[in-house]
């Protein structure tokens, strides 16, 4: 019989309120959530929704105020002090100063690993972004894609099991996104990462996804958890299929019912 799969996040009724001088602002209200290893979950929802504010949660960056969060058993603050994730921004956000190399090392010097160990991470994640030969090689010397794949490698380089993605392709144009999409799922594929992805891309989440989480304004709440049927083989023009568009359109209903606009 086979095991069940593990949970690598599991919030429960999950709730933060911020306290401003008009009083509190409920960013995310009773969420309950179980994201399994192996799972690539994109969240999307409207601006203001609490789709980044979930993920900071779970990144310990933001403390939540209600309810509990466990990421692989662990509080969210255990999961941070055990480096049990990386996270991509939605700059890139590489040091002009240090080469694409150094930049990825940053995180493994302070880790304290040793050099050779350095290079032998630096090496791999190079090559899983296909980033091979450009190392040596300043942020400003490359394009907006291939900064943002030397922040990938910067998160995978100390191999952690879970990736947190912020809109990281949302900044670049739609020829350049839609390559990076194809890339990440290959990644992916590779590295058997469990990830969690924001976008406000409905094409976007359903091509990348294995789960979709939809969220509506706030306070931010789950309104609809969308499995995906896809196959994991995923070419780009598999978004013009009667499945992928089935899909979308419950993406788009579930955004639709969420919204309030007697707001």
């Amino acid at each position: 019989m086979n095991s069940p799969v593990p949970s690598v996040v599991s919030a429960r009724d999950l709730g933060l309120a911020f306290q401003t001088n008009d009083g509190p602002v409920h960013a995310l209200t009773g969420v309950n959530l179980d994201i399994k290893k192996g799972d690539f979950v994109s969240f999307i929802g409207p601006s203001g929704c609490g789709k980044t504010t979930f993920l900071r949660v779970i990144a310990d960056l933001e403390k939540h105020t209600s309810g509990g969060i466990e990421i692989n058993g662990m509080s969210p603050q255990q999961a941070r002090e055990s480096r049990a994730y990386g996270y991509v921004f939605q700059a890139a956000a590489l040091y002009p100063w240090r080469t694409i190399e150094k930049n990825i090392a940053l995180p493994l010097e302070i880790m304290g690993y040793a050099k050779s160990e350095q290079q032998k991470r630096i090496a791999e994640t190079l090559d899983l972004v296909n980033l091979s030969g450009f190392g040596k090689k300043y942020p400003w010397q490359l394009s907006g894609g291939m900064q943002q794949r030397a922040s990938i490698a910067r998160a995978l380089a100390f191999d952690a099991d879970l990736l947190l993605m912020d809109e990281p392709f949302g900044a670049l144009d739609e020829i350049v996104r839609d390559h990076l999409n194809e890339q990440l799922l290959k990644l992916w594929e590779r590295t058997n990462k469990t990830i969690c992805f924001v976008t406000h891309s409905i094409p976007e989440a359903v091509y990348l996804s294995t789960k979709i989480v939809v969220m509506s304004p706030r306070p931010g709440r789950v309104t609809d958890v969308i499995e995906s049927t896809l196959p994991r083989e995923r070419p780009l023009d598999i978004r013009e299929s009667p499945e992928f568009l089935e899909i979308a359109h419950r993406v788009r209903e579930g955004l639709r019912a969420g919204h309030s606009y007697d707001e």
